[in-house]
Formats: C-alpha cells, sequence, structure tokens
C-alpha cells in the first residue's frame, strides 16, 4: 500500500509541475513576443520616420 502513495504523490508532483512549467513557458512566449515587436518598431522609426 506504500507504493500506491508514492505513485499518487508523484502523479500529483507532475501534474503541478506541467502546470507552472505551462505558465511560466507561455509567459516567456509573451516576453519574446513582445521584444520582437518593440525590435520591429524601433527598426521601421529608424529607418522610414526619422
Amino acid at each position: 500500500m506504500s507504493n500506491f502513495g508514492y505513485y499518487i504523490a508523484c502523479l500529483i508532483v507532475l501534474i503541478i509541475g506541467v502546470f507552472i512549467v505551462k505558465k511560466v513557458v507561455s509567459c516567456m512566449i509573451r516576453a519574446v513576443v513582445g521584444l520582437v515587436v518593440v525590435a520591429i518598431l524601433a527598426y521601421v522609426y529608424f529607418m522610414y520616420l526619422r
């Protein structure tokens, strides 16, 4: 029965880990996309509008 509790604990930790990774990765993707957009806007400003 102790092995069953160990497997349940591992499953819970795995599920929590997946949720944490999803939150961190989505935040990082948003940050990278934001930086790319800012870089493109800066390029357009300096090349055409200045």
